[in-house]
């Protein structure tokens, strides 16, 4: 496939007109003026004109639980397949969906269910997104920063027990959340833990001092930063104190218009910088869906618009939002540079997943997905592997 006529965004985080060239599934050429022999040289290739769109890498959420009616707690193969249908269909080329708080056993199966759907996907591929890693969000969080997460399946830090979640994943389990300060092993078991998967602070109550012992075990990621986590005062930091003092720290961030404020956000960037940061969706099951009552992690919830709502409770229960809709907010909406809003949907989550030498850049030898955004960010056409998904 020719895909000519484009502002192709670049390794410099710079959007060029240009055009590309995919074949294999991957990308072949990607050059800053139209070649005027490409075309004649390449008459079995599918050319696409751009119409003057941009071009961006396909994204990457590497934490969300659903959509379209689908969670992938529900521990299928048939509910992952269509979430990654869905998030193909909107510019999503590769997820890292997350687990909720759920007992020892279902966690084991759910993950033993997705290494086996990843199998079956490299056999004979779907066309959907890739399935590139799993974010445990859960069960090592605190009672008090629970958020939607049912607290009855909460437990202490557990080197055993993170194994067999690895084990029954082979090797899928990218990041495990843990809230230090409900566990006194919580050091020892970063330090064992962090050679063979992020660990990340997620759930948690922790003052700065606990959350700095945390990073400087070895801990280097942060779940959906400023949520579920103490309030950034002036006199007690907490968690984003800490990840702002601790530059290895990697931060999710969900910018759906309800989670985070605008100016909160930019706050983030100006105190983490861009390359440290992580857009997500955290979207739940009623993304893609009619307004309604829905369930995440076994609880009730009420959604309406962009925002999901615990029954029991009112607390958030993560987003309605999927990760291109995300992305547009946070340019339109929170005044972020595109150029910066993509690199942190795709290539830093590809960096994270450890996955950047085939995805999140628009370069030689990688995976051919491209997602083309008219002047509005409005979504033109997904490629996948080289293929026109829409």
């Amino acid at each position: 496939m020719i895909i000519q006529n484009v502002k192709v965004y670049n390794k410099n985080h710079e959007f060029v007109d240009g055009e590309i060239l995919i074949r294999n599934g991957k990308f072949e050429e990607i050059n800053q003026v139209p070649r005027p022999d490409l075309e004649k040289s390449a008459e079995e290739d599918t050319i696409l004109d751009g119409e003057g769109c941009y071009a961006i890498p396909g994204l990457i959420d590497l934490h969300f639980h659903g959509c379209k009616g689908y969670d992938f707690c529900d521990g299928t193969k048939e509910a992952i397949a269509e979430i990654a249908k869905y998030e193909a269909s909107v510019g999503v080329t590769a997820i890292s969906p997350a687990t909720m708080t759920l007992p020892i056993n279902e966690l084991e199966a759910i993950l033993s269910t997705a290494a086996d759907y990843k199998k079956d996907m490299e056999k004979e591929p779907s066309g959907g997104a890739d399935l590139v890693g799993i974010n445990m969000e859960g069960p090592f969080i605190s009672e008090a920063k629970k958020g939607a997460q049912d607290q009855r399946n909460i437990i202490s830090c557990n080197v055993d027990i993170c194994q067999r979640f690895l084990d029954s994943s082979d090797g899928l389990v990218k990041f495990v959340g843990i809230a230090p300060e409900q566990n006194e092993n919580a050091r020892e078991f970063i330090q064992k833990m962090k050679d063979k998967v992020h660990i990340s602070l997620a759930h948690t109550n922790a003052d700065y001092d606990t959350a700095m012992a945390a990073f400087d075990a070895g801990a280097d990621h942060a779940v959906h930063l400023y949520n579920a986590m103490p309030a950034f005062s002036h006199r007690s930091p907490g968690v984003v104190g800490a990840v702002s003092d601790s530059s290895h720290v990697n931060a999710e961030m969900i910018c759906d218009g309800v989670h985070i404020h605008p100016s909160m956000v930019r706050a983030a960037f100006k105190m983490l910088g861009s390359h440290r940061i992580i857009l997500i969706s955290d979207s739940m099951r009623a993304t893609g869906m009619p307004d309604g009552q829905y369930t995440l992690g076994g609880l009730d919830v009420n959604v309406a618009g962009k925002k999901a709502t615990l029954v029991s409770n009112g607390a958030l229960a993560g987003s309605a939002s999927n990760l291109m809709e995300c992305m547009k907010t946070v340019v339109q909406k929170m005044e972020i540079p595109l150029e910066t809003a993509v690199a942190c949907a795709a290539e830093n989550p590809a960096k994270c997943l450890g996955i950047s030498d085939e995805y999140g850049s628009i370069a030689p030898g990688k995976k051919g997905n491209v997602v083309l955004l008219d002047q509005e960010l409005n979504l033109k056409a997904v490629i996948k592997d080289g293929v026109r998904i829409r």
